[in-house]
């Protein structure tokens, strides 16, 4: 029986053993027992069982590494499969060897049959350029030898090794890159060698047999993937050639088929009177492309499978002068002409290789594009004088309310919705250029446009005359490129208001410009006490309500007077000391108050203009509805 000390050393052996513990430190257990004064036959025992113990710890080690080889191997095959571009292929095989041999550099080299040699194709961790361009003749150096004879070779130092034919070119790319162990190994397809991979240490070393077996395994599975990669891309470089002939039959085909479908559908819609957006259509359609049409100011009219596209102003200006369809990164421009006027153009986008058939074909299409934006011309100048000439006389002084409405409903405006009046404003564009402005925002928003004392005016359908005042004027702004000034005025009741609702929209317009507010719009309303003293309609309440809502709102809810004490600040000059002593409490209460106050109204609320605001509302509400005494504030 062994001692207690001894049994302790044993299980220490095995937990070192569980715990993979380094090989140096199974020599522990021995010296310890040997220390506490075990004796000699407690100490060979302990010895020998140290032994078994590192042989143990050995073979597991060794099948670690070889499961650890085996995996890796299977990952590479399944990678080296996954792949389809010859390149890929090779850069993988060399790196992977490189990561399972843990070599300073590897390589790979095919054989070449024209030439009778074999060439290095793809390094990894190579830094000589000399070497990565070497070829070796068959029976040449260590790689030549392999390629010949179709057997594994190994070197623990090349430069020194007499078995291997040394060449000038050879020995010097080697030298450059400072190998010396060098491992070669076959890549074979059935009898035949198509390659060489290697594996080299820029110090001397043995290669074992297992690494020989590991190197000649991952080149079966890189020859197969080689291969493979090969024969895909050949298979692609001969249905690119099939590809190539049969597009070329395909597009002399296309083309006199297309110039047929041209002929007829361009005639058609001529005959009977397409739109712009058919045209784009049937244009792309044609040319199997994306279509764009604009007018003379780059405004889109059209567009047809394409996104949205600023025409080029240099390309539109060359083909104006050439009069043909012009290229311009990757698009077609054709200007629309009628004789020397320029009505627009149009793009072709999506087809950079137009030939001459399809040129010729859009240069054709954007003659039938001249011809409807004349036609589209002539009968919007006629609709815009009808609407122009009804709403000066629904504006002007007249007998006829019903026959206004009835005129009106024949032209899609439907006076019984609720309406805003517009009038516009600018001092930088022509009024004729806003005009037709204003004439195009009418006809998309189902209203009237004209000309009425001077001012270009519009009618539309609008449930927020303010909102559409500030929207209707930035988008007339960017239409004729200058501020446009936009008063607004609800009209709601018919056409009888629209007189006193073109009056007051004016009054705003010209308010806006005194205020210094070109290029804004605005109704009188949201002009604050201006706007109530020059309205016909004041909206005492709601502009009361529009200032001191959120105060009111805060009120109500919770029972306080913030309303008083506001009311208190303004009347002592804004003074927290003076305003203190009139509401009977600590300063500190003053200053939450109009926190409190702060954060309802903004953070701007004391400023000079808003404060003017404020007080007024206050003196209307004091005189509209007089507060009953409440609470105090909180």
């Amino acid at each position: 029986m062994l001692g207690g000390v001894t049994d302790a050393r044993l299980r220490e052996l095995l937990g070192l053993l569980a715990q993979g513990a380094p090989a140096e430190e199974f020599s522990r257990p021995a010296a310890s027992a040997r220390a506490a004064g075990a004796s000699a036959a407690e100490v060979a025992a302990l010895e020998e069982a140290t032994a078994v113990a590192l042989e143990i710890h050995r073979t597991l080690a060794q099948h670690r590494t070889r499961e650890a080889e085996l995996t890796a191997l299977f990952d590479t095959a399944g990678d080296l499969a996954a792949l389809r571009d010859l390149d890929a292929v090779l850069r993988a095989i060399t790196h992977r060897a490189k990561q399972l041999l843990h070599t300073d550099v590897t390589y790979l080299s095919l054989n070449d049959e024209a030439a009778g040699d074999t060439f290095m194709r793809v390094t990894d961790g190579s830094v000589s350029a000399a070497f990565q361009q070497l070829r070796l003749g068959m029976g040449e150096g260590l790689g030549g030898l392999v390629a010949q004879t179709a057997r594994p070779y190994a070197t623990g130092d090349y430069q020194r090794d007499p078995r291997f034919r040394h060449t000038g070119p050879i020995d010097s790319a080697v030298g450059e890159e400072d190998l010396h162990a060098i491992l070669g190994v076959p890549l074979r397809l059935g009898p035949r060698v198509i390659g060489v991979l290697f594996a080299a240490d820029r110090s001397p070393r043995e290669f074992s047999p297992r690494e020989v077996a590991l190197l000649s395994s991952l080149a079966d599975h890189a020859a197969i993937a080689i291969d493979g990669a090969r024969l895909l891309e050949e298979t692609r470089r001969a249905l690119a050639e099939l590809g190539v002939a049969s597009r070329t039959i395909q597009e002399n085909s296309d083309a006199l088929r297309r110039a047929e479908e041209a002929h007829d559908r361009l005639t058609g819609l001529v005959l009977r009177g397409g739109d712009l957006g058919e045209v784009a259509a049937a244009i792309g359609a044609l040319l199997d492309g994306g279509t764009l049409v604009h007018d003379a100011d780059g405004t889109e009219l059209a567009r047809s499978r394409s996104r949205p596209l600023a025409p080029p102003a240099r390309a539109v200006t060359a083909s104006r002068s050439s009069g043909r369809a012009v290229a311009d990164g990757g698009t077609w421009v054709c200007a629309v002409l009628a004789g020397p006027e320029l009505l627009g153009s149009v793009t072709l986008t999506g087809r950079p290789g137009l030939d001459e058939a399809g040129r010729r074909l859009f240069e054709r299409a954007a003659m039938v594009t001249a011809l409807l934006l004349l036609l589209r011309r002539s009968v919007a100048q006629t609709e815009d004088r009808i609407r122009g000439e009804l709403l000066g006389d629904l504006l002007g002084p007249s007998g006829d309310p019903a026959g206004l409405a009835e005129r009106a409903r024949r032209l899609g405006v439907d006076l019984g919705l609720p309406h805003a009046l517009f009038v516009l404003h600018s001092d930088a564009a022509p009024r004729p250029r806003l005009l037709a402005a204003a004439a195009h925002q009418a006809r998309e928003r189902r209203g009237l446009a004209g000309v009425h004392h001077d001012h270009a005016v519009l009618l539309a359908p609008s449930a927020d005359p303010g909102a559409d005042a500030a929207g209707l004027a930035g988008a007339l702004g960017r239409a004729v490129g200058a501020a446009v000034t936009v008063g607004a005025a609800r009209a709601e009741g018919g056409p009888g208001v629209l007189p006193a609702a073109h009056a007051e929209a004016l009054r705003c317009m010209t308010t806006l410009c005194a205020l210094g507010r070109a290029g804004d719009g605005s109704t009188l309303a949201e002009l604050g006490f201006i706007g109530v003293l020059l309205g016909d309609r004041p909206d005492l309440s709601g502009y009361v309500r529009a200032a001191l809502g959120p105060v009111l709102d805060y009120d109500a809810r919770r029972g306080s007077d913030l309303l008083h004490t506001l009311r208190v600040y303004f009347a002592s000059g804004m003074s927290q000391a003076r305003a203190k002593e009139v509401l009977h409490v600590h300063v500190n209460t003053v200053v939450q108050r109009l926190e409190r106050i702060g954060r309802l109204l903004g953070p701007d609320w004391q400023s000079p203009d808003r404060a003017l605001e404020l007080q007024l509302a206050l003196r209307l509400h004091q005189v509209s509805a007089p507060p009953e005494p409440g609470p105090a504030s909180t």
